[in-house]
């Protein structure tokens, strides 16, 4: 690299920190070198300079510096895709919900990462080939999911869907909900939390906590069914989308969701036949179709229960199949 570029940030990479955004695309550089950089204004985010866990958004700019200098020949090999055995393809194509010629929708598998990171081998990032279904190019990840998180995921098949969908999803056109098995029995039916969150300053231990400094964030919530005093079924709306959200709503409202030890400890699980895995699924998603040419078309898609929910729901006597989100039927 010879000169100054300027790169704009794709769409799959909506939402990375910039650090990550580098160690991704220009795996060569150290990461003490690439503080160095920022620190120094070299690398500089819509002509701003930036420090490395600010997070980077589709269609902005990074100024790359000639970096000839700080490469180390011995890292120059690029990261590789996931090899997939027949089984893998079959079993990633399995997961799809929806398809048409610009969108799928899947059912990410609980414990499933959506990128790869720190000691991750196995996350669907890597896994995006098995769903071309005839197409040259892989699809693009429109938003994510957390590892433990399953449920509705939307995948983009061609840039112009990618782009399209990315601000749906950024504008808060996209209308997502989640299900999720809380502890005990909230005395609302249905209410509105709303906090100002951030991360935590705990090295290698990614945890959101609420401060008055902190971005805002509201998640609207419906009690569907009880287990009382034991658990409850609840449906949530998230009208912002912060990491981790809904866990620490759910937390901060004194009803943690089950299997969540990171935000609820040792009280949030129930113990018995009830899994310790964490209860939250992506359970419907409705947009806009991206194609220009299907104006007007909606996309509407629900995603079936995990195995350890489904198995917890019969445990607690929750029907999911006589369950239809009232605005989904708007």
């Amino acid at each position: 690299m010879s000169g100054v570029q300027h790169i704009t940030v794709d769409v799959d990479d909506e939402g990375a920190r910039i650090d990550r955004w580098f160690k991704r695309h220009y795996p060569e550089i150290g990461f003490g070198q690439l503080q160095r950089l920022m620190r120094k204004g070299d690398i500089r985010l819509n002509g701003k300079r930036v420090k490395g866990k600010e997070k980077v958004q589709a269609g902005q700019t990074v100024r790359v510096p000639p970096m000839g200098f700080y490469v180390k020949p011995e890292n120059t090999k690029q990261p590789e895709r996931m090899t997939l055995s027949t089984d893998d393809i079959a079993d990633v194509q399995s997961w799809v919900l929806y398809k048409d010629d610009a969108v799928i929708v899947l059912n990410k598998p609980a414990g499933l990462p959506t990128q790869g990171g720190t000691g991750q081998t196995r996350h669907l990032d890597g896994m995006l080939d098995a769903l071309k279904f005839g197409y040259d190019k892989r699809p693009k990840l429109v938003h994510r999911l957390d590892k433990d998180t399953s449920g509705a995921l939307v995948l983009a098949r061609t840039t112009p869907a990618a782009a399209v969908l990315a601000k749906s999803f950024q504008d808060r056109g996209t209308d997502k909900r989640y299900w999720a098995l809380v502890m005990g029995s909230p005395r609302l039916a249905e209410g509105r939390i709303k906090l100002k969150m951030e991360k935590a300053p705990i090295k290698g231990n990614e945890r959101m906590i609420v401060t008055s400094s902190g971005k805002p964030s509201m998640t609207d919530y419906e009690v569907i069914d009880r287990a009382a005093p034991r658990a409850s079924w609840l449906a949530l709306k998230p009208h912002t989308g912060r990491t981790h959200q809904i866990r620490l709503h759910c937390a901060e409202i004194g009803h943690p969701i089950v299997g969540d030890g990171k935000y609820g400890g040792a009280e949030s699980f129930l113990g018995g036949s009830i899994s310790n895995k964490l209860h939250l699924h992506s359970a419907a998603i409705r947009f806009d179709h991206p194609d220009g040419l299907a104006k007007g078309r909606v996309i509407e898609v629900q995603a079936p229960l995990p195995p350890h929910m489904a198995a917890s729901f019969d445990m607690l006597g929750f029907d999911a199949n006589h369950y239809s989100d009232p605005d989904f039927d708007a």
